[in-house]
Order: C-alpha cells, then sequence, then structure tokens
C-alpha cells in the first residue's frame, strides 16, 4: 500500500482544512488508517484514526469535536476534516496504514505511511 497524504496549508486560527490520504493497492478498503502529527522538535503524535470494519472512530483529546476522520473505500481515500483550527494544531500530518492494527493510537503498530502534508494555523 503506498499512501499519499494532501490537502494542507496555511490558515487563520478559526478556519478550516480537510486533509486527504489516498491509497494506491487493491486491498486498501481493509486497512485501518490514522492520522499522526509532528510539529517542530516533537515526536509523532496521534490524531485520529479509523477502522475499516467497525468503522469506529478514535481521537486525541484536543481535537475532539474539531476533527471528524472518515473514509471512502470506492475512492480509497481517508479524510481528516479539521474545523475551529488552532496555532498549536500546527504540524506536519501523517495518514499511515496498518493491516492488522493493535492500538489505534500506537504509530509504531502502522505499517505504511504517507510523505506527510504541513498544516500552519496563524494566530
Amino acid at each position: 500500500v503506498q499512501l499519499q497524504a494532501s490537502g494542507g496549508g496555511l490558515v487563520q486560527a478559526g478556519g478550516s482544512l480537510r486533509l486527504s490520504c489516498a491509497a494506491s493497492g487493491r486491498t486498501f478498503s481493509s486497512y485501518d488508517v490514522g492520522w499522526f502529527q509532528q510539529g517542530p522538535g516533537k515526536e509523532r503524535e496521534f490524531v485520529a484514526a479509523i477502522r475499516w470494519i467497525t468503522g469506529r472512530t478514535y481521537y486525541e483529546d484536543s481535537v475532539k469535536g474539531r476533527f471528524t476522520i472518515s473514509r471512502d473505500n470506492a475512492k480509497k481515500t481517508v479524510y481528516l476534516q479539521m474545523n475551529n483550527l488552532k496555532p498549536e494544531d500546527t504540524a506536519v500530518y501523517y495518514c499511515a496504514a496498518a493491516a492488522l492494527l493493535g492500538s489505534p493510537r500506537s504509530r509504531f503498530d502502522y505499517e505504511y505511511w504517507g510523505q506527510g502534508t504541513q498544516v500552519t494555523v496563524s494566530s
């Protein structure tokens, strides 16, 4: 599976962006997918994830109510809708996928990673 993240950009605080994670590979619909963020000098941190079987979603506490993860298996794409963005959301955002995901919040459980897309939120 190859992943391509896109949709990042520069936005003012309170604005919105929608990130996309497009996948190649016929079996993408059977993968769990997550989004992570990595700020300058920080480790890569969990943001959100979605299970392929149940559709269950997971969110980091600071983004609950502002971010929504969803997927379109026909388009082999997972989205991260980000609303009410804050300067602290500034980071490079990565999507990742795993066929047998253990903990959705652990970056070590993911097998495949996209290249990242920069999100910058100005105050």
